[in-house]
């Protein structure tokens, strides 16, 4: 192991209503309202294949987590028994990466409103995938 250092820029930043962290929905389809990626206009041709109705996934950077994380009772409910942190979904963990599939809605420009979004306001963007069909379909 190494504690050498990497380095990531956010492409985008999320736009939502969503701001305080203690009623924010834990999961995307839990209530979250539709929210916007503003992406950097740099990697604006790394989106341009994007589509209205696709589903993407997109990672953030929890800014707002805590990093000394290890051990927890899964969705703050003291009821659950305590896990390790990587077998749950929660934001507070030592690399503070949000994965989130979400559903495009609209595009404009270098923005794109996305459904199924639970990040807080301010969230940096780290990347975005394409869900990939199975194997079998390909």
């Amino acid at each position: 192991m190494t504690d050498r250092a990497y380095e990531l820029r956010p492409i985008a930043w999320v736009e939502s209503s969503l701001v305080d962290l203690e009623v924010a929905p834990k999961q995307g389809d839990e209530g979250a309202p539709d929210a916007d990626l503003v992406f950097n206009p740099g990697v604006a041709d790394g989106i341009k294949d994007l589509r209205v109705g696709q589903e993407i996934i997109v990672l953030t950077w929890l800014d707002r987590a805590r990093r000394d994380v290890l051990v927890l009772h899964p969705r703050g409910d003291e009821r659950n028994r305590r896990r390790g942190v990587f077998s749950t979904r929660s934001p507070d963990r030592p690399n503070p990466i949000g994965l989130h599939r979400v559903e495009i809605i609209a595009i404009d420009g270098c923005t794109i409103r996305v459904r199924n979004l639970e990040a807080l306001d301010g969230t940096p963007v780290i990347d975005v995938k394409p869900i990939l069909e199975p194997i079998g379909d390909r």
